[in-house]
């Protein structure tokens, strides 16, 4: 179910990437000669165009060759060539189109090509006159046509590469906004967590203690525990206030505890991966960085599992595992990891009687509960929107997360970053195992958001690397060659090819150590 989301998601960004691409080519008389969801190399899954009027249609065809034919010599009528040796072509004349059979798909060129490829890695706007990873320079007439990209001004060729981005970008905020109008939000204040927060052992390394309360970060209250890794993890915000029992106490943070956070979360993620591996009905925990102090108590007990037993019972409270106090649930859980398949003794209180149960683990160190969550113990607030109030909601929410976003990118370039780095494996692994509209739509928001912004990367083959040769263009007023752009694209397509292959295989690795 998760790559069935990843695949309709990617499919979506992609033609509404491309379509921005396309508007802005339309707008200014530039031919669209394809529009492809995944690349076509040699044959195509399907394809269509409008032909003398109708609409023609193929299914498993081969590609269909440029309206291009070779330029003759006068006297020899032999292939002209260029200084170095390569064929010359020309478009060909609406003379020579009309001569063609009426279905040939090189007639009425100012028709886009609609299709889709066999390779699903993306997808493509092919306009013509324009030196991309699907075109060089020998597909290319001598002389620039008036409906060629390259006979544009810069300024609109910067629109024409622009609108991709800008499309992905307003799709991102407009999918926020509409979230926000459909379910509204569910937020937890940190103020209403009255009973502090669980700290991880790399936060204990910095001063906290179990049930320190977050008063300031860098002077400023947070309002969630989305804030407070925010301010921690990503911007790296250094000072903190925290309340323990009735002293208020000032911590100073590590100026690595980003990258060291990330180090922590490779081991975890390693360890839990081996677990998986030994045991195929095991279960991923995820690393928690910081949470709830929530006690653990029984909602549920699941029917001849290990609690049901030992007599436990909806309603009670684990306060210790073997003799070790236990009173937040993420304590519990780490607790019980210890002692796989072994014989534990609990203590827990009844309708406020202490009591005792000695009961066996299995190898997935389960009760065999379901435990009640932190909803239960405090106070959610939730927020209506109405369409009106949510659009800007949206875009203010869609703004800040590509901030933050922008802010975690700088940690991709250590070397705990490229480690976490993953590709579509990882990217499948955001989307939740079943379907959930609300979690369907976000995703694809934030996946547009980082298409935008992967697509300014001034990375040649990319958006950013036109956008970049076309400031240059507009600034000096010389235009880079049409040779030069596809050396230039070529490269950056091999090295986005690399990172593609480094992404997917950290994916592959994982999956195996």
């Amino acid at each position: 179910m998760r790559w069935l989301q990843l695949i309709i998601a990617l499919s979506f960004l992609v033609v509404i990437h491309e379509l921005g691409h396309f508007t802005f080519a339309r707008i200014f008389k530039v031919r669209v000669e394809k529009f492809y969801m995944f690349f076509n190399p040699r044959i195509s899954l399907f394809r269509a165009k409008k032909i003398g009027g109708r609409w023609r249609f193929r299914f498993f065809a081969k590609n269909v060759e440029p309206a291009l034919v070779e330029v003759e010599d006068e006297i020899t009528h032999e292939p002209k060539l260029d200084a170095k040796g390569n064929k010359i072509y020309r478009p060909m004349t609406d003379e020579e189109r009309n001569a063609l059979p009426a279905d040939d798909w090189r007639r009425d060129p100012d028709n886009t090509e609609w299709g889709i490829g066999w390779l699903p890695f993306g997808g493509y706007c092919s306009i013509a006159g324009m030196v991309d990873e699907t075109k060089s320079t020998t597909d290319l007439p001598t002389e620039p046509q008036p409906w060629e990209f390259r006979s544009k001004p810069a300024w609109q060729r910067l629109f024409i590469i622009l609108g991709g981005i800008l499309v992905n970008f307003i799709a991102a905020l407009v999918m926020f906004g509409l979230i926000l109008f459909s379910w509204g939000t569910d937020t937890m204040p940190l103020h209403n967590v009255d009973t502090g927060l669980y700290y991880s052992e790399l936060l204990q390394q910095e001063g906290f203690r179990q049930q320190d309360k977050i008063l300031t970060i860098n002077g400023v209250e947070p309002q969630s525990l989305s804030d407070v890794v925010e301010w921690l993890i990503v911007e790296g915000k250094q000072d903190v206030v925290v309340l323990r029992g009735t002293d208020t106490l000032e911590l100073v943070m590590s100026k690595d505890l980003g990258t060291r956070y990330l180090a922590m979360q490779n081991e975890h993620d390693r360890q839990e991966r081996q677990k998986q591996r030994n045991d195929d009905l095991y279960q991923k925990r995820p690393y928690i960085l910081i949470t709830e102090f929530v006690p653990f108590v029984v909602d549920s007990v699941m029917p001849n599992n290990a609690a049901d037993l030992a007599g436990m019972k909806a309603g009670d409270s684990v306060v210790a595992v073997d003799g070790v106090a236990t009173p937040c649930a993420v304590l519990v859980t780490e607790e019980l990891q210890k002692h796989p398949c072994d014989s534990i003794t609990l203590d827990f209180y009844r309708a406020g009687e202490p009591m005792t149960a000695h009961l066996f683990i299995g190898d997935q160190c389960r009760l065999g509960v379901y435990q009640k969550s932190k909803y239960a113990f405090f106070k959610i607030e939730h927020t209506d929107y109405t369409f009106w109030e949510a659009i800007p909601a949206g875009i203010c929410y869609g703004w800040d997360l590509l901030g933050n976003y922008v802010k975690q990118f700088r940690l991709v370039f250590t070397k705990e970053g490229a480690q976490s780095l993953g590709g579509f494996g990882a990217i499948g692994n955001m989307f939740p195992s079943i379907w959930d509209w609300q979690s369907f739509w976000y995703m694809t928001a934030f996946l547009s958001l980082i298409l935008a912004f992967m697509n300014f990367l001034p990375i040649p083959a990319l958006d950013g690397g036109y956008i970049l040769f076309l400031l240059w263009e507009i600034i000096t007023r010389r235009k880079p060659s049409d040779k030069f752009l596809e050396i230039a694209n070529t490269i950056g397509f091999w090295l986005l090819l690399a990172l593609l292959i480094f992404a997917n295989g950290n994916d592959i690795f994982k999956a195996f150590f």
